[in-house]
């Protein structure tokens, strides 16, 4: 089946939201996304320039952690890694004031009614393509 091509951060928003579906997963996105910020302020603060490279190795490593492991899916930032970026920090806002168990309902609903959707559609498809047959 072929991905529909993602122009616009909000319909990849929709996908990246569906690569995080397990709660736990996204724990250690937030794990990793305030060590990761953390660690860069702090970096900028004290200037210790070895705390910027360290902050997206901690940023990283749980989150692809949690893909690999958990999720079981390769993480979004290997094909969209500016608005996989922008979407982890926004999924980390919509996590710290309990809005993105909502999203991910969201999201899988509509997986299902398209699911539903294009069940119905093949069945119907399918239907004609017998009768097509059917009289020639």
């Amino acid at each position: 089946m072929n991905e529909p091509k993602i122009e616009t951060f909000d319909q990849f928003w929709d996908y990246y939201v569906g690569e995080h579906r397990k709660k736990s997963t996204r724990i250690f996105h937030f794990v990793g996304t305030t060590a990761a910020v953390s660690c860069f302020a702090a970096g900028l603060l004290t200037k210790r320039r070895w705390l910027l490279l360290v902050a997206p190795v901690l940023g990283y490593g749980p989150a692809w952690i949690s893909h690999f492991f958990i999720e079981k899916n390769k993480p979004a930032t290997f094909k969209y890694p500016l608005w996989s970026l922008q979407a982890d920090f926004v999924m980390w806002w919509k996590m710290l004031s309990g809005q993105m168990q909502a999203e991910v309902e969201r999201v899988l609903r509509q997986e299902l009614e398209k699911t539903e959707r294009e069940s119905r559609n093949g069945e119907s498809g399918e239907r004609a393509s017998i009768q097509s047959e059917a009289v020639n």
